[in-house]
């Protein structure tokens, strides 16, 4: 690990974290709350993605949409009007909204290929993005100025690593420049997580393969053409499935690559000084990791 003891991480002048876990447990939370003491530099692996790797794909889709309306047609064409997307750290819904869901075009799905193109787009460019911590981080020390830095990532990095291959690339890439801290939930926050994604389900990116198996099972359940699917219904299908399917590999992550710490851990660090006590307590109580 990047920190070798409690003490080490304690008096360390320099820190760098990386949270993980599934989205909803407290990780842009914590981020915000370190930012906002003018100590941290917060890398926000979301945002870049929308930013520098979807961007463009982002606004084509939009302009794409606009082109159907003969009124917006001429003012695009003219270069009248300017089409992109707002993303920012509290409002990330231009990417969700371009992943989508597959199913009945009427009720705003896409067709099942067209899909998993943007799910492939996603993937990429979330690799891409977690590459870019190391530059972010010597970026924020060097132009900014910044002491301590903080990596915010997705609930889908589990998907594209192999966390219990020690020479998987990008764990250890990131792990050569962070503390990777896994933001584990209990059966009590997956139940309020499942009910939260009930009453707004969004579009989520998943591990090909998993993904694939839950289209194929779903159609077969349910007795429906993939053009039939309502799209909504399809999600919320998934997710319980996906926590389900990231819980392990999340675990493994922590185990072989970092620390643990509770969502109930995390909500009561509310300053830096109880955020530094808490990780100095996952760091004392972590496996020894090479």
């Amino acid at each position: 690990m990047l920190y070798q003891s409690p003490q080490h991480w304690l008096e360390a002048p320099h820190k760098r974290v990386l949270f993980f876990g599934m989205s909803g447990l407290g990780k842009t939370h914590v981020s915000n709350m370190l930012r906002a003491t003018g100590q941290w530099y917060h890398y926000s692996i979301d945002y870049r993605i929308g930013t520098r790797y979807m961007g463009e794909y982002i606004s084509d889709n939009a302009k794409r949409e606009a082109m159907k309306n003969p009124f917006l047609r001429d003012l695009l064409m003219s270069d009248s009007i300017y089409i992109g997307s707002n993303i920012t750290f509290n409002n990330l819904s231009p990417v969700s909204t371009y992943l989508g869901k597959p199913g009945d075009a009427v009720k705003g799905g896409l067709p099942y290929a067209e899909y998993t193109r943007r799910q492939a787009q996603f993937r990429e460019g979330e690799i891409a993005a977690l590459y870019d911590t190391a530059h972010f981080a010597d970026r924020a020390a060097d132009l900014y100025g910044y002491p301590h830095f903080i990596c915010d990532t997705g609930g889908s990095i589990c998907e594209w690593v192999d966390p219990e291959n020690p020479d998987d690339p990008l764990l250890q890439a990131l792990s050569a420049q962070t503390l990777m801290v896994w933001i584990k939930g209990d059966d009590a926050h997956t139940e309020e997580l499942i009910r939260r994604f009930d009453r707004a389900p969004k579009p989520m990116a998943y591990q090909p393969a998993f993904l694939d198996a839950q289209w194929q099972a779903y159609l077969s359940e349910n007795g429906v053409a993939p053009d039939a699917v309502d799209p909504d219904d399809f999600i919320r299908y998934t997710y319980a499935s996906a926590l389900a399917h990231r819980q392990p590999r999340y675990e493994a992550m922590a185990r072989n690559w970092g620390v643990t710490v509770t969502a109930d851990e995390i909500a009561a660090a509310t300053s830096q000084k109880g955020f530094d006590t808490l990780i100095a307590q996952a760091i004392e109580r972590a496996p020894t990791i090479p």
